[in-house]
């Protein structure tokens, strides 16, 4: 049986996801973001919620968002967990 192993926040995202959140210019779409973010960092059975992965993809196809804020919303799709159909 092959266990799965999840993905938790890097270190270097923690910190990315930390900036966006103090950054008094940051829309608040991006702000949810980090926070899920943030959850799981050090948290490996903690997975990005179905809000927060629509808002990493509005995110993400903003021409708008910073580099930082499009790098924390990657993150935080790739912790989603695929549902099996």
């Amino acid at each position: 049986m092959v266990k799965k192993i999840r993905k938790v926040t890097s270190k270097k995202v923690a910190s990315a996801a930390s900036k966006v959140l103090r950054d008094g210019r940051t829309l608040k779409i991006s702000k949810t973001v980090a926070w899920s973010v943030l959850s799981q960092t050090k948290a490996p059975n903690k997975t990005t919620s179905k809000k927060a992965a629509s808002a990493a993809s509005k995110v993400l196809k903003s021409k708008s968002t910073s580099r930082r804020s499009k790098s924390v919303a990657g993150s935080a799709l790739s912790q989603k967990v695929k549902k099996k159909k």
